[in-house]
């Protein structure tokens, strides 16, 4: 079998068990991908000799007949992710030579199913951003071009590189977070499908924080049922994070039955938003169509107070951020600024935070200090909270009035070319999150399913909001609005 990086995880494992491939095969033929794809800049940190040996373990374990779904699958692990004695820097140049003395816990159940661990993957600084323009590293690079034309196109944030990877079949799958949209816009962007799950289904302990309340990992792979194999490693109580669910983690592949006669599918009003343009609302409606003749009912729905969800979230995130990376002051870890003759403790901390913190960064420190400070704490944060909670409520009276899964849009658009959304105006940035980020606000799962291209030849993607703790439910319909749109489309390979 040749080009094995372009396998799925699902097929890959397949091939593993029938002894058609070993996993150390599948491992060279993504690293030799991986060394080939340095123009995409998705893969930061390259570890091929853990790769190597992962691998090696995993053909061991797989003769021995007792192998999990992941095991010796060749993946790549975003650089929020701690990995024990790899560089993890959140892509920021302040935390510079940090290698930790330990792993994530879902970096960990990876590895302890058998996962191989290809490197770390770009992404933006911090996780804060919605083009992967913000990192340390420079820019991650989609792997699709608009017709003819070479400009480079973003692969969306923060979660760029891994999107990039998955779409480039760099890897069999990557992992992602979401704190408003970071799994699912880049996804969408990328062709590949990304889910964000329930609030505390997969923990956040050794995950960097940028907004505890709204962070999530999950994974990125190149179709539903790969998703569900990836997500059900990912999960499970982690009494480490106390915000984990001591819940049960259900066998998500065994749930895709393609079946959704009866079920309700909402489509909500506040979605359709002025300027939207005619090819997203166009495949909007064919999505409904879709999951309509899959036997589904299409019920529009009322979802009040989305038109508050960008400012309630760009107020409470950057609060969370800014108590969050108050801990990188150049004493314990990561880079610490040269000082002056004579200068203390205070521009040690002033030097290192303003050389070791990207634009975007700061800005969200800065608005995050300002809307908790003594003088707004009710008028912004509290506020917002409020608000929070009222949008949570809408989709509890959905839920309640019997609809299964909601249907919009992902993004408002197809990728754009980087450098096209400046940072004169990071407002029209922030739009970019308009459809995403309601599910984190109200901690529900979500999941972008690729279901069309536009004009251009660029994917675009359709998003399904499911109840909480239902993955198992919404990667099924998810199933089977893949299996309906039939997206099969790759980039040409150019880089």
């Amino acid at each position: 079998m040749s080009d094995l990086n372009k396998l799925g995880l699902a097929e890959a494992r397949d091939a593993l068990r029938k002894g058609e491939v070993t996993s150390v095969e599948l491992t060279e033929s993504c690293l030799k991908a991986i060394d080939e794809a340095d123009a995409l800049n998705a893969f930061v940190h390259k570890t091929p000799e853990i790769a190597l040996e992962r691998a090696k373990a995993a053909d061991e374990r797989i003769k021995g007949g007792d192998a999990p779904s992941m095991c010796g699958l060749p993946i790549g692990i975003k650089d929020l992710f701690c990995t024990k004695g790899v560089p993890s820097q959140a892509a920021s140049k302040i935390l510079e030579g940090f290698k930790p003395e330990y792993e994530s816990t879902v970096s960990q159940q990876l590895a302890d199913a058998g996962a191989v661990m290809l490197g770390k993957l770009n992404m933006d600084e911090f996780a804060m951003g919605s083009s992967n323009e913000t990192s340390v590293y420079g820019n991650a690079v989609s792997p699709w071009r608009r017709g003819n034309d070479d400009a480079p196109l973003t692969p969306g944030g923060s979660s760029g590189g891994s999107a990039s990877a998955v779409a480039a079949d760099l890897c069999l799958a990557a992992t992602g977070t979401d704190t408003g949209g970071s799994i699912r816009q880049p996804a969408a962007f990328t062709g590949i499908t990304g889910i964000k799950p329930t609030y505390g289904r997969c923990s956040r302990w050794g995950v960097v924080a940028f907004a505890s309340s709204l962070d999530q990992a999950g994974p990125m792979t190149k179709n539903v049922r790969d998703a569900a194999i990836m997500l059900e490693t990912m999960c499970g109580h982690d009494p480490k994070d106390s915000t984990s669910a001591e819940l049960a983690v259900p066998n998500f592949e065994a749930m895709l039955t393609g079946d959704i006669k009866g079920k309700k599918i909402g489509i909500p009003k506040e979605y359709r938003m002025d300027g939207m343009p005619a090819e997203i609302e166009k495949l909007w409606a064919d999505g409904a169509e879709m999951l309509k003749a899959a036997g589904a009912e299409i019920v529009d729905i009322s979802l009040p107070h989305t038109k508050y969800a960008l400012p309630a979230y760009y107020v409470i995130a950057p609060a969370e951020a800014s108590s969050n990376l108050a801990r990188y002051d150049g004493v314990r870890y990561g880079r610490r600024a040269q000082l002056a003759q004579g200068d203390g403790i205070t521009e040690m901390y002033e030097k290192t935070r303003a050389e070791g913190f990207g634009h975007e960064v700061q800005r969200r420190v800065m608005i995050g200090t300002y809307v908790l400070s003594a003088g707004f704490y009710d008028a912004y944060y509290n506020r917002a909270r409020r608000v929070r909670t009222l949008i949570k409520k809408d989709f509890e009276d959905v839920f309640a009035a019997g609809v299964d899964a909601i249907l919009t849009p992902a993004t408002p658009s197809a990728s754009f070319g980087l450098g096209e959304m400046t940072e004169a105006d990071p407002v029209q940035m922030y739009l970019n999150d308009v459809f995403t980020v309601t599910v984190n606000l109200a901690g529900l799962p979500g999941v972008s399913v690729p279901a069309g291209l536009d004009k251009q030849g660029l994917p675009l993607g359709l998003q399904l909001i499911g109840r909480p703790w239902e993955e198992g439910d919404l990667l099924n319909t998810a199933y089977a609005l893949e299996n309906a749109a039939g997206f099969v489309a790759k980039p040409g390979k150019w880089w």
